[in-house]
């Protein structure tokens, strides 16, 4: 920094300068919705760390802090998902009926959630089906796919996730066919004895 700027222009010529960067580096983090807010964090951060102590590399030490607040967004935003998750009540959703055959309906949304399932990343199903199908816990799931117990959380978080997203989208055009399908159907009249 030369002695005419202030501490505040140097460091603001430096960060313009690299603003594209930062947004480049935290865009492979985060999505695209949280980058700005994560690069006017990163400047606030880094400016007021200036103004507390002697900053010896400001560009690495930008890239690094915008780096480090994109994964802390994300781990932030994955442990809202993982209390979503937790407080989620299986028996709110019945997956079979007590007695006799399931009913077409029933096959149907079964159906439906077996290709859900199908469409899942291949790590993310695994974890999800040992949990969901085969009861396992998140350590005896972690063991068997040599993962660590939170990543098999976030797998089946995810899961959960993107089938009940699958199956959201499946009920939503569904609601939309329905009425044109049933609108084109003609009526029969009933026949007179």
């Amino acid at each position: 920094m030369s002695e005419q700027d202030g501490p505040g222009e140097s460091f603001l010529s430096i960060f313009l300068g690299l603003r594209k960067r930062l947004a480049r580096t935290i865009a492979r983090i985060v999505r695209p919705a949280d980058v700005d807010d994560i690069v006017q964090e990163t400047f606030l951060r880094c400016y007021r760390a200036s103004g507390r102590s002697q900053v010896r590399h400001p560009r690495a030490f930008m890239i690094t802090t915008a780096r480090n607040l994109a994964l802390n967004h994300i781990d932030l935003a994955d442990n809202r998902l993982v209390a979503g998750v937790d407080s989620f009540d299986d028996a709110a959703v019945p997956l079979y009926r007590e007695a006799g055959e399931p009913s077409p309906e029933v096959q149907e949304r079964f159906l439906h959630l077996c290709r859900a399932v199908r469409a899942l990343p291949v790590q993310c199903r695994r974890a999800f089906v040992l949990k969901k199908i085969y009861g396992l816990s998140r350590k005896e799931i972690a063991d068997y796919m040599g993962l660590t117990e939170s990543t098999v959380q976030k797998h089946i978080a995810r899961g959960m996730v993107m089938c009940a997203e699958y199956m959201e989208r499946l009920e939503e055009s569904a609601a939309t066919s329905a009425p044109a399908a049933h609108a084109a159907t003609p009526v029969k009249a009933k026949a007179q004895p």
